[in-house]
């Protein structure tokens, strides 16, 4: 079941790629736990596909992937110049340890779309709740930067 889904997280990571070309898809790197490399791909104005593949530093050292649906409410909080919507949302995570950790992901933050450039930066906190091996509940937090490939609108 773990390869299925890690299998299924890679395939929509190489489908993200494909979609550079239309503005809407972003890469970076994320800082934190995780730290590796960050990808987004806007579906709609208002929801994207977040995902990372990264390392993790808690416990034991440890290979990560991690992929999120994340809804953007732009309304709560005005800025003067770009858009700070805050995102929600609900992922899945592997975690490559001796005992490798399947969970599920509800990402909860801050995205700051710059006005005229087309990169964004980003703060979340994500609580975890490990299915397999054991249930267990786990916290992350990571800021990060993301380029986007093509225009990006921030209307």
């Amino acid at each position: 079941m773990v390869r299925s889904i890690v299998i299924g997280m890679i395939a929509v990571m190489i489908l993200a790629g494909s979609a550079a070309s239309q503005g809407n898809f972003g890469l970076g790197i994320i800082l934190g736990e995780p730290t590796g490399v960050s990808a987004k791909l806007w579906i709609t104005d208002r929801s994207a596909v977040d995902m990372a593949a990264a390392w993790s530093f808690s416990d034991e050292e440890a290979f990560h992937l991690h992929a999120d649906y994340l809804l953007h409410n732009f309304d709560l909080i005005s800025v003067s110049s770009g858009r700070l919507p805050i995102h929600f949302g609900i992922g899945a995570r592997v975690k490559f340890e001796d005992d490798s950790k399947l969970g599920v992901r509800v990402p909860v933050g801050l995205t700051y779309i710059f006005d005229g450039a087309p990169i964004d930066i980003f703060f979340e906190i994500v609580p975890i709740l490990d299915l397999i091996p054991d249930t267990e509940f786990e916290a992350n937090a990571a800021i990060g930067a993301r380029f986007f490939f093509g225009s990006v609108s921030t209307e």
